[in-house]
Order: C-alpha cells, then sequence, then structure tokens
C-alpha cells in the first residue's frame, strides 16, 4: 500500500515533467521571441492553472476529456481511447497544473539573456535553431533547471485535478497525496505519516539541492 503510490506518483511526475520541459521551452520562447495579436491571451491561458483552485483545473479538463466532449468523444468514437479515469489523465493533471512554473522559469530565463551573444550569432550566418541550442539554451540553463525542479515537486504533490479527471484507483491512479488523503479519512494515520514524511523529506532535498547548486553557480 505503501510503495505503489510512490511508483505511480514517481511516473507520473517524470512523464508530465518531460512534456512540461518540451512545452514549456517551447511556449517560452515562441512568446519572448514575437509579436503577434492575442499574445497576452495566450499567455493568460498559460498561467492560469496556477492561480484556480486544482479542483476546478480539475473540473474543466473532465469537461474536456470527458466521453459527451468533443475532444473526450472524438478520442473515443474513433480511436476507442478514454483518458478519464487512467494513468494518462494523472499525467495531464499534473502536466497543466506544473506547466506554468515551467513557463515563467523559462520566460524569465530568456529575457535575461544579453541579446549580444544572439545578435552577434547572426550576423555570423548562423541559424535561428542553431543559436537557440548552442547560445540561448545554454546561457538560461540555471533557470530551466529551476522550472524542472519546480514542475516536478508540482507535479509530486498535485491532489485536487488529479482526483477529478484520474480518481483514486489503488494501483493504478493513486498517487502520494491521494494515499494520504484516503488513509486519513480511512482512519491509517501511520500509512499516511509515512507517506508524508517521504513526501516532505523528497520535496525539501529537491528544492534544497537547486538552490545551493544555485548558489555555486552565482559564486563562479
Amino acid at each position: 500500500m505503501i510503495l505503489s503510490p510512490i511508483i505511480i506518483s514517481l511516473k507520473v511526475s517524470f512523464i508530465s515533467t518531460i512534456f512540461t520541459l518540451i512545452i514549456g521551452i517551447a511556449l517560452a520562447r515562441f512568446i519572448t521571441k514575437y509579436n503577434f495579436k492575442g499574445k497576452n491571451i495566450l499567455e493568460a491561458m498559460i498561467i492560469l492553472p496556477m492561480v484556480l483552485p486544482p479542483s476546478v483545473t480539475g473540473y474543466g479538463l473532465l469537461i474536456l476529456l470527458g466521453k459527451r466532449s468533443f475532444l473526450g468523444g472524438f478520442l473515443y468514437k474513433f480511436f476507442d481511447i478514454s483518458l478519464i479515469f487512467t494513468l494518462g489523465a494523472a499525467c495531464i493533471a499534473s502536466f497543466i497544473v506544473s506547466l506554468p512554473l515551467m513557463y515563467q522559469s523559462c520566460k524569465a530565463a530568456f529575457l535575461n539573456i544579453d541579446k549580444t551573444y544572439e545578435n552577434t550569432a547572426r550576423t555570423l550566418g548562423a541559424s535561428e535553431i542553431r543559436i537557440f541550442f548552442r547560445i540561448t539554451l545554454p546561457l538560461s540553463w540555471p533557470g530551466v533547471l529551476s522550472g524542472i525542479v519546480l514542475s516536478f515537486a508540482r507535479a509530486l504533490g498535485e491532489f485536487g485535478a488529479t482526483l477529478m479527471i484520474a480518481g483514486n484507483i489503488p494501483g493504478k491512479t493513486q498517487t502520494i497525496p491521494l494515499a494520504i488523503y484516503f488513509a486519513v479519512e480511512g482512519g491509517d494515520n501511520k500509512t499516511a505519516n509515512i507517506l508524508f514524511a517521504i513526501v516532505l523529506v523528497f520535496s525539501f532535498t529537491l528544492i534544497y539541492s537547486l538552490n545551493m547548486w544555485m548558489k555555486k553557480q552565482n559564486d563562479n
């Protein structure tokens, strides 16, 4: 009962963080590099899950991905795919709630880069893709790494949205926060205390390690 939620939580956090990293970097680069109509609306939509109650975010995902919705109905009718109450749903919930953290970290990192390096590379004939991977991304790596750690920790602690669209299915969708909640509700304080200690120590170690690494980078 203790090991299963840990494995599921780590699996969900790793999967969601991979997608959060890729999409968060892409969105941050796109929005910081280009000016277009509707830019503020897009950015507001990205950040919105950060301020919405997780249960509200989960309900919105339930409406979007349910079998009676356009997207959920399309996937079920043509591909026989039902995302609700699956591990995939838990990954989607964690991705949605952690994306704003990754986006904000990457955006701040990209905006703080000295544009002289990029402009110099352009005058030397380097392509935009080469400039991004050889100059922009390495220079902004501390901010990106911060986004990765914060997004992973947020995904690890996700509760409300996960409960709404993935449910609490032991061995399938029951993550650590869900296991703690239902253990307390069922009077199993021993299990709740063990899981609480595990996630507290793990999350603290992540944040502490990031802070120490950032301090070391600044000292150098």
